[in-house]
Order: C-alpha cells, then structure tokens, then sequence
C-alpha cells in the first residue's frame, strides 16, 4: 500500500496498480480502477474518483465512480454525485450528491431485452389524427 503525507500536494491526473491512503492534497483525477483507494481524515480531494473501493475520513469534492462500494465514515465529507453498486454512509458523515447503486452490468444485461413501450405507438395515433 502505498501513501501519500499530508504536506503533499499533487495537481493533475494519479494512476495507479495498488491500493492508495491520500493524506495531502490531490486536484484533478485519480484512476485506481482494480483498487481501494482511502482518503485520510487529512485529505482533501477535489477531482474525479474512479477505483474499485473508496472509503472517505478526508474531504471529497467531485464525483466517485467505484466497481465495488464507497464508505463514507463519520468524519469523512463527499460532495458530488456517487456512482457504486454498494454504499456505506455513517451517521455523523456529510455527503451532498446524486447516487446511482444500479450495476453497470445489469443494466446493459436489460437494456437490449426490454422490448418497446406499447404506450409510444397510441401516443403517434392521436398526433396524427390532430393534424387533420
């Protein structure tokens, strides 16, 4: 595992192979996507977050995209829009956001079966019987 101190400053885009503990100061983006990245109750993170696992005590602001779950524990702070099929929200933490717990995989597995909504062809009769 690797970390980042709390004096360390990084602006512009992190990518990385193992897990990752932020606990300075990191703007822009930051790919860890087979990964569990944690943000420290020191970090603060204003950028784009996609990983396989966040877990949140710092300050987050932008959006978070994990395959796996985001934690955000009592101390942590997340503004933005969450993407994950699994979340964790302790009481006592501060999120401001959208979340989408839907699974990437089931929604394409159902896009392609779903046929067409009856509702849509009545909707075109009534249009044209109008413009007469």
């Amino acid at each position: 595992m690797v970390n980042i101190g709390k004096s360390v400053v990084i602006k512009g885009e992190l990518n990385g192979s193992e897990d990752l503990t932020i606990e300075g100061h990191v703007e822009g983006k930051i790919e860890l996507k087979d990964h569990v990245l944690t943000i420290g109750p020191n970090g603060k993170i204003k950028a784009q977050v996609f990983a396989k696992s966040v877990i949140v005590l710092g300050d987050v602001h932008g959006n978070i995209t994990a395959s796996d779950k985001v934690d955000i524990r009592d101390s942590g702070s997340v503004d933005g829009d969450i993407v994950a099929p699994r979340m964790a929200i302790a009481e006592g933490a501060h999120f401001r956001g959208s979340v989408d717990m839907q699974k990437k995989q089931a929604a394409q597995a159902a896009a392609p079966a779903q046929p067409p909504r009856p509702a849509q062809q009545p909707q075109a009769a009534p249009q044209a019987a109008g413009a007469r």
